[in-house]
């Protein structure tokens, strides 16, 4: 193992037109990783970060009873959330990041980074990589901990951390693997179930229950409280077609699919403990963006439908259901299912894909990366949730407002990128080409509750970074100190942290 020392200036030219259908693996070729370091200065050449207000605007305005248990109900006082004013600070920093010397770490082929994952308590910072390996190390120091070679066989897409030792891997190769930082020699155990590739990992941390999702369309339950060395307990929750991401809500009261076909499904009163089959769900509500001669011609061009039910049944069905609820205004059952084509900006006739899915730490929002069906357009967008009753009973409402939204570079077309939030919720990286943009809702890094416009307004772009010589293709904001980790086709891994 080699460890050399450099210096590497920010990017500014983009890659090249990259004609690909949709994938997350590629053919590999020999690369290396890089943790590059980047401190955030408050000083130098770049402009230092705006002061932040010590209040939100609205509490400043009016005050009394009123403004006080608003507070309270949306977590906004110092009892409530003690931490705030420590990451209002944390984000006057990264307001001022800048790219600095690298450092440089030889392993042996790994490919591309498809994904980034932090420990909860922050001590180590793992690696989802093309060929077959996950990659460790301490995002303090940078250095590198372990290498798990043959960690799946094919590429690793995912990686979720069930607590501060155990972690699961997913991969092409249609396996879940179980992970234990104290024995990484070997596998705790290998979980079989998926036909297809396993693109996601979630896990409910009341519950202990580990729900995974691929592109055979199916999400499955992991009983981890009953595993052993053969594997763990699991049953198939609920199937789609062209399904592309699953997210648990923090509270794990809704579950979220994104599809290929430019759907989003919402799981309402989620209840893991009751198994889903196909066509016997409850659709609550169901709401196209668009007209119903452009839902019809829709589904008649191009696949489109969503699970077994096809466009152009949704509305009848979602009715039939609503009609015999409505009698039962205020009361929604469990897993009642909500189908929505939320808007995004640009050509509608040309469709979207929802390559990226993502949720607001505090459950306020969900953030979508979406692309075009033709892919010259990529947009990221975020959605409000609207909790409450239809204005009418029989009348389908979307649960999403879209609030802010920014196109993107467009670059590396083909390749998912996924995007995350900060810890506190205030800020967004996104991977825009050979680097990161880190986007806030308005220029003063407010929370979303004090941004919300009449109508989608723009994202605030608070710094660009490049530092990467190929497409970036993931992001991630370390749980617990100030610092961002990139990742990209060639395989190298940024840091960007303080440096006092």
């Amino acid at each position: 193992m080699m460890l050399m020392a450099g210096t590497e200036g920010g990017m500014s030219a983009l890659c090249g037109k990259v004609e690909a259908p949709m994938r997350e693996s590629s053919g590999g070729g020999s690369s290396q990783v890089g943790v590059a370091l980047a401190p955030i200065s408050p000083s130098g050449t770049e402009p230092p970060a705006k002061s932040l207000p010590p209040a939100s605007p609205r509490a400043a305005v009016g005050g009394g009873l009123f403004e006080w248990l608003r507070g309270r109900c949306l977590g906004r006082s110092a009892a409530v959330d003690p931490v705030r004013d420590t990451f209002r600070a944390m984000t006057g920093l990264y307001s001022s990041i800048q790219p600095a010397d690298s450092v440089y770490l030889s392993t042996r082929t790994h490919g591309a980074v498809f994904n980034l994952e932090y420990s909860p308590d922050g001590s180590v910072l793992t690696v989802a990589c093309e060929q077959t390996e996950v990659l460790l190390f301490d995002p303090i120091s940078s250095e590198h901990i372990k290498t798990l070679s043959e960690a799946h066989e094919d590429c690793v897409n995912n990686i979720r951390f069930l607590d501060n030792r155990l972690f699961a891997t997913c991969s092409d190769d249609t396996t879940i693997a179980l992970w234990d930082l104290r024995k990484l020699n070997t596998k705790v155990c290998t979980l079989h179930g998926h036909t297809s590739w396993v693109k996601n990992i979630e896990f409910d941390t009341n519950t202990r229950l580990l729900v995974t999702s691929g592109f055979d369309g199916n999400v499955i339950i992991w009983d981890t409280n009953r595993c052993t060395e053969d594997g763990c307990p699991h049953k198939k929750f609920f199937h789609t077609r062209f399904l592309m991401r699953m997210r648990l809500m923090p509270d794990c009261s809704k579950m979220l699919i994104s599809t290929s076909s430019g759907y989003l499904l919402i799981l309402h009163d989620l209840d893991l403990n009751k198994s889903l089959e196909v066509r016997s769900y409850p659709i609550l509500r169901a709401r196209r963006t668009t007209s119903s001669s452009d839902m019809t011609s829709t589904s008649s061009s191009g696949p489109r439908a969503v699970g077994s039910c096809h466009c152009n049944d949704l509305g009848s069905l979602s009715e039939k259901y609503m009609s015999r609820s409505s009698q039962r205004e205020g009361v929604s059952p469990r897993n009642s299912l909500e189908v929505l084509t939320p808007e995004v900006p640009g050509d509608r006739d040309r469709g979207n894909c929802i390559t990226s899915l993502q949720l607001h730490p505090k459950g306020w929002a969900t953030l979508l990366r979406c692309s075009s069906n033709t892919d010259d357009q990529e947009w990221t967008c975020v959605y409000e949730f609207q909790e409450g009753a239809p204005v009418r009973p029989v009348s389908p409402r979307c649960s999403l407002r879209l609030t802010h939204c920014i196109e993107e570079a467009n670059v590396g077309r083909g390749y998912i990128k996924e995007l995350c939030f900060s810890p506190d919720g205030r800020m967004i990286s996104s991977p825009h080409g050979y680097g990161i943009r880190l986007l806030g809702f308005d220029t003063q890094c407010n929370e979303l509750v004090d941004c919300l416009p009449k109508e989608a307004g723009p994202l605030q772009e608070i710094r660009s970074l490049y530092s990467h010589n190929d497409v970036v293709l993931t992001t991630k904001f370390s749980p617990t100190h100030c610092q961002i980790a990139s990742g990209c086709l060639s395989g190298r891994v940024s840091l960007y942290q303080p440096k006092f």
